[in-house]
């Protein structure tokens, strides 16, 4: 019968870093901004993004202006369109951002 020495390691070695960025990436929340849109049925037609949002796998959102003025914790990402298109004359949308394929530890690697 064979015997293991205590130096042999009897499973795959745990890299605890890969699994930590495994763990972001699953619950990462969706980024998305609240674009402000202007005279869309003329050739004045004119937009900028009014705010930025993370939406969260339970449906629920929080938004923050830009600027930072505004900051609203909502039940989901579409109350936002209503909040910044309730004037008249301005609608707004939702424009998701591509979700990442990596995570790292890096500042500078995660710009």
């Amino acid at each position: 019968m064979a015997t293991v020495s205590p130096q042999t390691p009897t499973t795959a070695s745990f890299d605890f870093d890969q699994e930590a960025c495994a763990l972001v990436l699953d619950t990462a929340p969706r980024m998305f901004a609240v674009v402000q849109e202007y005279d869309l049925e003329t050739e004045h037609a004119d937009g900028h993004v009014a705010a930025w949002g993370m939406a969260y796998g339970d449906g629920s959102a929080h938004v923050i202006g830009v600027g930072g003025a505004v900051t609203m914790s909502l039940g989901s990402p579409e109350r936002a369109v209503w909040h910044y298109g309730r004037r008249k004359g301005v609608s707004a949308r939702l424009v998701w951002l591509a979700p990442g394929t990596g995570a790292t530890f890096a500042r500078a690697e995660a710009a």
